[in-house]
């Protein structure tokens, strides 16, 4: 009997049929192409193709082989941690409302420690890498370690020679609704390694397309 996923798989422009391989790899766990096939009454060859594209998306990887009875044994699939974000997921929602519990009992201060510390742990190797560059390099180096991270951040100069940091997306947008602590420990990490003050001049919590911040010297 043909399995019927229900439709769980979060829109990234795949296909019906890509999806329902993917559901059924989410619910049965690691498979072989036969019983892919046979369960979602398609051809195996149907379902080795799609299995092809996934793969070269990323979404779905080789977990060695399995026999199953005579003949060559049957390569097994399984879902990559990148397609685990393809379906529903509450922790997002629920990292704000926890932020928004701590604020409301006055905690914010220790949530500003914890992003400090997290975000100092995180990037432990990066004052090393930036010691003893010049303002520029030092500044090039931040927008490179910031777009590891997903900040989509860029650099710009007017005609004055003024410069402005933009960060074009927030990862920490859901938590930022509950609290401001991640923006300040951020900009504390960005001014303390750079040595220059930021002077905001958008937010994107305001409705602005990014976060914007004019650099001037540190007096």
């Amino acid at each position: 009997m043909r399995d019927q996923p229900r439709r769980a798989v979060q829109s990234r422009r795949i296909g019906k049929t890509q999806a329902d391989i993917l559901e059924w790899l989410k619910r049965h766990g690691p498979g072989v192409i036969p019983e892919i096939a046979e369960s979602l009454a398609l051809s195996v060859e149907t379902i080795r193709s799609h299995l092809r594209s996934l793969r070269s998306n990323g979404l779905v990887q080789r977990l060695g082989s399995r026999s199953s009875g005579p003949g060559r044994p049957e390569i097994v699939y399984a879902l990559t941690s990148e397609a685990e974000v393809l379906f529903p997921r509450g922790e997002v929602a629920m990292l704000r409302d926890l932020a928004a519990f701590l604020r409301d009992r006055g905690h914010d201060e220790l949530m500003s420690e914890f992003f400090d510390e997290q975000i100092e742990a995180r990037r432990a190797n990066v004052r090393e890498r930036i010691a003893g560059a010049d303002p520029l390099d030092r500044l090039d180096a931040m927008v490179g370690v910031l777009n590891e991270e997903g900040f989509m951040a860029e650099t710009s100069t007017d005609p004055e020679g003024r410069r402005t940091l933009r960060l074009c997306h927030c990862p920490y947008r859901t938590v930022v609704d509950a609290t401001s602590a991640p923006c300040r420990s951020e900009l504390r990490f960005i001014r303390d390694v750079l040595g220059e003050r930021l002077v905001r001049t958008s937010y994107i919590p305001d409705g602005d397309p990014a976060c914007s911040y004019r650099i001037e010297p540190d007096r």
